[in-house]
């Protein structure tokens, strides 16, 4: 079977063990104690490989910043969670659709003859693991269930590939005398996917992938410790030898749009049952109830990157996790009057002028649509994730990883491609780019900064660095420093 999409490419990515300004890793009080639902980034394109320019493609990273050191257990998903990938296609920031993935970890309890006794090992596999999983003392396996029409229909995915309506995660990359070929063993794992409400397959992944986001983490939330208009490929990507676990969909564009409109909206949640949460900090706008009657709360909401990050203020952020879309006006506060650039001008004076209030250009990148761009034909403003669909996609080689910004329009903030160099967009929409392009900043019709190029200093060296690249070591393709940097210790290994 042939495997040439962008969800195959994200199957060869994993470190071998050895994308936080990233969107969203530890971005609240609560959900820093809970990484295995923590969402860290979402993905949103149309596939740009040849020949799959009818489909798009959704990632969703869970558990931040994965060490490839991380055993003896690794990073399972959470069995009492439920994780989803939620698609709005009529502009209302309510899901129309929503898949929702739902996780049985089995322990097999394999043991050795110890002194005439057979004693439970410790670890998480016992020999050499292959696509059959033998050696292995821990299984993962998941469920896909999808509801449409508001939540009013259900049904159960099928896994066309082995029949049933049961996936299987690989293992995490436990390291190469465990599983010498990781990319090999995990594409065992990219099942075709029939979904109840579509006639033609699309394939889905669930596993352990080289963080593909590119940032220079430390220095940023050091009061930006950086020179914000220094070269874009200065500084080391503090995430290159970190993983993530990827929630992937490839599916056909026509299942997820409705009726003439183009434009879809995307978020990921995770929610886990309320007998697990603690606190109030959460409040009841996330409780709900699952289909098997289990009384769930909201804890982890990701659709744009950077939003509950840096722009939400703190005594929210808890409260924004567990929200609904529909219900954004409650903090349309922090996108009119974002403290960011307040904050930056503190830092650096003359060099990042605030741009004045309200910022309407940021209510149109991240509440409603560009209108043009990816605004839908109706639209309540919400913070989710907006890609217009009927934008061809940019092949690999020619996309630039500003986005729309750069000239792209396949790029960010339509939608969010995995070269798309989030974090130098984002500094520079904050501090006025778009002002008079998309929307007033006050009175201001222009960029009171004059298109000043604000960077973090980390920079993917090419589209694939970020999704096509599996090694054993540092990925040398995220930054041209960080190659000099570590160039001379990874090729000692």
């Amino acid at each position: 079977m042939k495997r040439s999409s962008v969800l195959t490419l994200f199957v060869s990515a994993a470190l071998v063990p050895t994308l936080s300004f990233g969107s969203s890793h530890r971005e609240a009080p609560t959900i820093a104690g809970l990484p295995k639902v923590d969402g860290t980034d979402l993905y949103l394109f149309r596939s740009y490989e040849p020949g799959r320019q009818g489909y798009t493609t959704i990632l969703a990273n869970y558990i931040p910043v994965q060490d490839a050191y991380g055993g003896p257990n690794f990073f399972e998903m959470d069995p009492q969670a439920i994780y989803a990938i939620n698609i709005d296609n009529t502009g209302d920031a309510v899901p129309d659709i929503s898949f929702q993935f739902r996780f049985t970890n089995t322990q097999k309890k394999l043991a050795v003859p110890s002194g005439g006794q057979n004693i439970p090992v410790p670890l998480i596999n016992i020999g050499p693991v292959d696509k059959d999983g033998k050696a292995l003392n821990v299984t993962e396996s998941y469920t896909l269930n999808v509801s449409w029409n508001n939540g009013h229909s259900r049904g159960a995915a099928e896994n066309s590939s082995l029949g049933g309506a049961t996936f299987f995660k690989p293992v995490d990359n436990i390291g190469q005398k465990s599983i010498p070929d990781y990319a090999s063993y995990a594409s065992n794992f990219v099942y075709d996917v029939k979904l109840p409400n579509c006639s033609t397959l699309g394939r889905v992944f669930v596993g352990q992938r080289k963080e593909g986001f590119v940032v220079n983490l430390g220095e940023i939330f050091d009061l930006v410790n950086t020179n914000p208009a220094g070269p874009r490929d200065g500084e080391p990507n503090t995430l290159a030898d970190k993983n993530v676990t990827t929630i992937a969909l490839e599916l056909p564009t026509s299942c997820l749009t409705q009726g003439k409109d183009p434009v879809i909206g995307a978020w990921t949640t995770a929610s886990i049952p309320q007998s697990h949460v603690s606190g109030d900090n959460l409040g009841t706008e996330g409780n709900w109830v699952a289909s098997d009657g289990r009384q769930m709360t909201q804890v982890s909401r990701l659709a744009n990157p950077l939003i509950n990050e840096v722009i939400i203020g703190l005594p929210d952020k808890d409260k924004f996790n567990s929200s609904k879309p529909a219900d954004d006006a409650q903090f349309l506060k922090y996108v009119t009057n974002p403290s960011l650039p307040v904050l930056l001008n503190v830092l650096f004076g003359k060099a990042a002028t605030p741009p004045q209030t309200p910022r309407n250009d940021l209510v149109a990148a991240f509440l409603t649509g560009v209108k043009g761009l990816n605004q839908p034909v109706s639209v309540h403003p919400a913070e989710i994730m907006r890609l217009n669909t009927s934008i061809a996609p940019t092949a690999a080689a020619a996309q630039n990883d500003l986005g729309v910004l750069g000239g792209d329009n396949a790029g960010f903030p339509n939608g969010r491609r995995p070269f798309d160099d989030v974090t130098d967009i984002e500094l520079r929409v904050a501090m006025g780019a778009l002002c008079g392009k998309i929307g007033n900043c006050g009175s201001q019709t222009a960029d009171p900064n004059n298109g000043a190029p604000y960077t973090d200093g980390a920079k993917a060296a090419g589209a694939d660095a970020a999704s096509s690249r599996a090694t054993g070591q540092i990925n040398l393709a995220d930054t041209r420093s960080e190659e000099r940097r570590v160039g001379k210790e990874c090729r000692s290994r």
